[in-house]
């Protein structure tokens, strides 16, 4: 392109509704700077972070620019006086040549290090350093691996000094593939490593450059199992808290694979997930896809199961419409998307990009643009904004990576069963328009419990003994917890979890596990019409009741009242039942049996519906994944002054709302 053709880009650009560059790629010989300066010309800022870096409009700075002090924000925002300091310092910025503050996912620390549960000689040393800072004492080390009991391995001489672990772990964890805590360990001493890595690197970027936020998060997919990549994606986003902002990089062809590339409600699980575990803090999709894409992209050897096919996607006006509303739905603060142009060779060419292959602006880029200057106009309204969840889905590192290490004995496919897990309870609660968030174990230990109605406990192979007490307190207070299958077979140390009499489990649910069984064709169980395929259970009822039974008469639906509040187990695999479109049957029974006779404060029976809750208004975003529709949204008890189209501003009828095909609608509602 000649300086005169990306000019008229940065004009599009600016035309359209975008106000940023997430980057610019430049071919050799030419000047980026130059190329930043001639976007800020256009109304283009030439970083990532926008307006993140301008001034705070303090009485001082309003007094030295001329302001009046009582002037609203939006229109402080817009007056020549401020817009045009901030581009002097913007342009200060350019010559000073400032680049990204990002914080790569392939970024590594500075020993041998892979994403995974081996260890290497040289990390001997540090891991060691690692397990006496947690356990203190070799003597709780070996209680913590399980060396006490029978046909566990050990060291022989048994350690006696720390000094005998540094010498001695690599070869015992080198061969280890069936004591579960010390592999567990591995991955949790890598994962701290790196998040100790981002923490030092944000901190240095930010000394570096005060003004512009740091980002951190990753170039992968969120349905990933991450645990058994050694790494805590909820840590990375704590690690922002104090410098930035955390976000994904949300590709359909890279990372859909794990829900065999289906896309209206998985892009919005993915987008809650990276919003609640940063709860509060500024998350976006700094790269999210922008055009179609069928020959680039993919992970094959990560999720094997999909390799053979063709990651294709079209992605017109009403996908970008669906990615975009359900970023916003989810509390995303902003989006970027990859790419306004495409590349002309190699990987990628011809695909991502908001421009058609002619260079022109396609359906999309006009449909992206428009929601994009909806989203500036409305920023301070949906900022303000929170999620008013039913249901809390509950999500534990630990219990990510009891799986994974129990993975490694050969059962690949272990490790993405609590992703699976999740996905299917999310994908029930979605259909059935119940808001739900994405709640963490430290969330729990955080005091966050009573915020739900019901906590969701999906495929929780190990259950935390911590846990235990604060969700009997949850449920006393009027709380639900909810629990399936597999679940409660481990306890945090990888032993078979205490469900006895008198337990903290028992007290709680309200039976004993006997046996933890299996359904199939051999030994099939029955619940009502349906034949059970995984988990089961042979329980012994304590204080619980059982709401449904298997066709053996035994209990297949065990509930307890707990306090003011109860404790259920469906003893069998509901979540992982619902993990794949289509299985209606048991997304209503999931749902039946966690939320009983409450009814969603919000419904539209032939759409997804979403939610975000304002002091002046709501705003509501509904996905349509079918033929265009006329859809019928219902309020409940809320009840609104006027009802707007957020994008062109026209009234609408909440009971004539006229949904594209495969596409959405953003509604503002007046209080």
């Amino acid at each position: 392109m000649t300086i005169e053709d990306m000019r008229g880009h940065f004009r599009l650009m600016y035309e359209l509704g975008f106000n940023c560059l997430k980057g610019l790629y430049v071919t050799p010989g030419q000047d980026i700077r130059q190329l930043r300066h001639l976007a800020l010309d256009e109304g283009i800022n030439p970083y990532y972070y926008g307006d993140a870096i301008n001034e705070l409009p303090t009485p001082k700075l309003l007094s030295e620019l001329g302001i009046p002090a009582d002037l609203p924000l939006a229109e402080v925002r817009r007056d020549p006086r401020y817009v045009n300091r901030q581009i002097a310092r913007i342009r200060e910025r350019i010559d000073r040549d400032f680049g990204d503050t990002e914080i790569r996912s392939d970024d590594r620390p500075r020993f041998p290090f892979s994403f995974d549960a081996a260890l290497v000689p040289e990390s001997a040393e540090g891991f060691t350093q690692w397990l006496q800072a947690r356990y203190e004492t070799v003597e709780t080390l070996a209680l913590a691996w399980n060396m006490n009991l029978a046909l566990i391995r050990r060291p022989e001489p048994m350690w006696k000094t720390w000094q005998d672990v540094q010498a001695g772990v690599y070869e015992l964890i080198h061969r280890e593939t069936t004591e579960y805590r010390r592999l567990r360990d591995v991955l949790r001493f890598k994962a701290d490593v790196y998040l100790d890595m981002v923490n030092e690197q944000a901190r240095d970027r930010h000394q570096t450059d005060p003004e512009a936020p740091v980002r951190a998060g990753g170039e992968m997919g969120l349905f990933l199992p991450f645990a058994s990549r050694a790494t805590d994606m909820e840590g990375v986003a704590d690690a922002m808290t104090e410098t930035g902002s955390f976000y994904p990089s949300i590709h359909l062809a890279w990372h859909f694979e794990e829900v065999a590339f289906e896309v209206a409600r998985p892009v919005y699980m993915q987008a809650s997930l990276a919003a609640d575990w940063f709860k509060g803090g500024w998350s976006a999709t700094w790269e999210s896809t922008g055009g179609p894409q069928q020959l680039s992209g993919g992970k094959g050897s990560l999720f094997p199961e999909m390799s053979p096919h063709t990651a294709g996607f079209t992605v017109d006006d009403g996908t970008m419409t669906q990615l975009m509303l359900s970023y916003l739905a989810a509390g995303f603060k902003g989006f970027g998307l990859w790419t306004w142009n495409a590349r002309v060779a190699g990987w990628e060419a011809g695909e991502y990009a908001l421009l058609d292959r002619q260079n022109r602006p396609s359906d999309r880029a006009i449909a992206a643009g428009k929601i994009c200057r909806a989203a500036n106009h409305w920023r301070d309204e949906i900022w303000n904004m929170d999620k008013e969840p039913l249901v809390g889905v509950f999500q534990d590192w630990d219990n990510e990576a009891m799986w994974a290490v129990m993975a490694i004995g050969g059962r690949d496919h272990f490790r993405y069963t609590p992703v699976k897990a999740r996905i299917g309870v999310s994908r029930a609660l979605i259909n059935q328009n119940v808001p739900f968030e994405y709640v963490t174990a430290n969330d729990l230990r955080s005091g966050l419990a009573g915020r739900y109605r019901a906590i969701y406990l999906p495929a929780v192979i190990a259950l935390s003994a911590d846990l235990l007490p604060i969700l009997t307190d949850y449920a006393r207070d009027g709380g639900h917890v909810v629990i399936d299958l597999p679940s409660a077979w481990y306890d945090e140390f990888g032993r078979s979890l205490k469900t006895h009499r008198g337990s903290a489990f028992e007290s709680l649910f309200g039976f004993a596990i006997r046996d933890i069984q299996y359904s199939d064709r051999n030994t099939p169980r029955r619940l009502g019409d349906a034949t059970l395929e995984g988990f089961v259970a042979d329980l012994e009822l304590t204080s619980g009741r059982a709401v449904e039974s298997y066709d053996t008469g035994s209990p297949a639906v065990v509930r307890n009242q707990v306090g003011r509040g109860k404790a259920t187990l469906l003893a069998f695999e509901a979540s992982l039942g619902c993990y794949r479109p289509g299985n209606n049957a048991n997304e209503q029974r999931l749902r039946l049996h966690t939320l009983g006779d409450v009814k969603a404060p919000f419904t539209c029976e032939n759409a997804m519906v979403y939610r975000r809750a304002g002091t002046s208004a709501d705003h509501y975003f509904l996905i349509n994944d079918g033929p265009e529709k006329t859809a019928r949204l219902s309020t409940g008890e809320r009840k609104y002054r006027s009802t707007i189209d957020a994008i062109s501003l026209e009234p609408v009828a909440l009971d004539q709302i006229k949904l594209p095909r495969c596409g959405g609608r953003w509604i503002r509602c007046q209080k």
